[in-house]
């Protein structure tokens, strides 16, 4: 099992922490977000959108939360890099070279005795904004938030952690959960109070604490149930973790953030994202976990990639060239 771990150094958790706060949509409204950093953000709602397909005898169904459109990529990755630099990587892939869109897709995996849910979008905070749209999805499919026996999280960003309460109350009631250990500890420590990490960290008190006596703490190897194996990648957030599937020989990488653009953190791995905490350690994981993909050329699903945010990726010049999902598993 490969192991992509480290450390967050406290010089780094200082410069970049503030992640929490930016990526923490149930503490900061969108509006307010947009004031702060002087980015305009536009409303990309749609009909809600599903992307299902068999993993041997898992049933892998992709839901689009929601996406939003905003300016100045240049600002979010690449940001070592000049704005002209990042620019011109866009138009190259046939891009705008002033806008992106970020979108969300959390993925529901049936298992036949199991039904696991990974990450939870933006929830209710969101709503306002046109996402928040998990629940919408899965009954476009057929599952109800109460059918989920077991809910994932990746790392306790808010887009993954906004859905997991509704109006107060846990929204998967009938679910247990698992996450990395180091991920909770950093983020539920009181350490955090004072620091960038501060929202972050009452974003998790708020949402996760609550749920503590459900929660199953995993590490690296750890099984959240058979078929499924968490795999430390530490550096985008602290203790932040992908994940193997694996059913009657056919496997699948759950990525979550580990590559948040399909072009800018793919083609450049080396670039910096704003959003990754360490950004060191981010870039190294990066390029460890897609060598492992290109190289096994295994198929994987990314939180933030173009929905149905699951491809193959190969290796291309500084980088990996993101290839989309066709028709693979359809035949």
């Amino acid at each position: 099992m490969a192991k992509f771990s480290g450390t967050i150094s406290r010089r780094t958790l200082f410069c970049a922490a503030a992640v929490g706060t930016l990526a923490a949509p149930f503490v900061m409204r969108q509006g307010a977000a947009q004031a702060a950093s002087g980015v305009e953000n536009a409303d990309m709602k749609e009909p809600v959108a599903t992307r299902s397909f068999k993993l041997g005898s898992f049933d892998v169904t992709v839901i689009r939360d929601g996406a939003r459109a905003s300016d100045k990529p240049g600002e979010t990755f690449g940001t070592n890099q000049t704005a002209e630099t990042v620019g011109a990587l866009l138009t190259e892939n046939f891009l705008p070279a002033d806008r992106f869109v970020n979108s969300f897709s959390p993925t529901v995996v049936d298992t036949g005795s199991e039904l696991v849910l990974f990450d939870t979008g933006m929830g209710e905070g969101g709503r306002e904004a046109g996402m928040g749209r998990l629940a919408e999805g899965m009954q476009a499919v057929g599952y109800t938030p109460d059918q989920v026996t077991v809910v994932v999280l990746t790392h306790m960003h808010g887009d993954h952690i906004g859905g997991v309460m509704e109006g107060g109350a846990p929204a998967f009631k009938n679910a247990r959960y698992v996450t990395g250990r180091t991920e909770y500890d950093f983020w539920a420590s009181t350490d955090r109070v004072g620091t960038p990490a501060e929202q972050g960290h009452k974003g998790v008190l708020a949402k996760v604490k609550p749920l503590a006596e459900k929660i199953t703490f995993i590490e690296d190897g750890g099984e959240v149930v058979p078929g499924i194996t968490g795999i430390n990648a530490f550096g985008h957030s602290p203790g932040h973790m992908i994940f193997r599937l694996e059913s009657e020989g056919k496997p699948l990488i759950l990525t979550a953030d580990t590559a948040n653009h399909y072009v800018l953190s793919l083609q450049r791995p080396d670039w910096e994202v704003r959003f990754d905490m360490d950004k060191a350690m981010a870039a190294a994981t990066r390029k460890q976990v897609f060598d492992m993909i290109a190289t096994d050329r295994l198929a994987f699903v990314g939180y933030h990639m173009p929905f149905p945010a699951a491809g193959f990726v190969e290796k291309a010049s500084e980088g990996y060239r993101f290839v989309p999902l066709a028709y693979q598993y359809d035949l």
